[in-house]
């Protein structure tokens, strides 16, 4: 299939499909004598790919990464994808309902109570949107890493070990607390962490390897501990 073809075919211009070649993206299989890009159909595959992945924000730079790592497994992929999908339609589905009935409550059909007013209105993420960031997608760890090294390192080792030398208190301890409190505000001078992404933030310190391991050299289990009493602090603090 010529680029115009494939181009057309996918709804993207013929300039998206020069910049992949450009950037190694997405190599045409051959080029003929004339000069002219042609695409096999194991190219639309991964073009397919591509775009599932620019749909859910992903920069061109990670998805490269992402599609050329050999542990990358297209089936699971378009799985996830298929299940973003199903649950926007549900959504969808939903919404559609809502309005129907709003049009027939308006015109004095029938009633409504307030909590069929707003059935299908989920502004929350997607949860397989989320997997989907987990699985392939590390730009929270790099942006929360940057954060913290624009500021002296030598204050945030100072909570870190004086949190390490009091992990072996209850994390609702008023010792706990007051460290922890220190943490807060400390994260909240270089971005915004309400009590909710505070606490998601401590879920990171556990579930991501590189914030366990850098948290983890000043105290074994400290990493754990600072995930308890930061889910303490965001529960008291909502």
């Amino acid at each position: 299939m010529k680029i115009k073809e494939a181009a057309d075919l996918a709804g993207i211009s013929v300039r998206t499909l020069h910049h992949y070649d450009e950037i190694g993206l997405l190599t045409p299989e051959s080029i003929t004598e004339a000069g002219y890009r042609v695409y096999s159909d194991e190219n639309l595959e991964t073009l397919q790919q591509i775009l599932f992945f620019k749909e859910l924000g992903f920069p061109l730079k990670k998805i490269k990464e992402i599609i050329s790592n050999t542990s990358f497994d297209r089936f699971e992929a378009l799985k996830l994808h298929e299940n973003m999908l199903l649950e926007k339609r549900r959504r969808l589905n939903l919404m559609i309902e809502t309005v129907q009935k709003t049009i027939q409550h308006a015109k004095g059909e029938i009633d409504l109570t307030n909590e069929e007013k707003f059935e299908g209105f989920d502004f929350s993420h997607n949860p397989f949107e989320q997997e989907a960031r987990k699985r392939w997608d590390d730009r929270a760890v790099d942006d929360a890493n940057k954060k913290i090294s624009s500021l002296s390192k030598d204050k945030f080792n100072a909570i870190y070990k004086e949190l390490a030398g009091i992990r072996h208190l209850s994390p609702d301890s008023n010792e706990a607390q007051t460290s922890i409190t220190k943490w807060y505000k400390m994260l909240n001078k270089i971005g915004s962490y309400p009590p909710d992404v505070f606490k998601g933030l401590g879920q990171m310190y556990v579930d991501d390897e590189r914030f366990t391991k850098n948290i983890d050299q000043f105290g074994q289990g400290l990493a754990q501990f600072m995930r308890d009493a930061m889910a303490v602090y965001a529960d008291r603090n909502k």
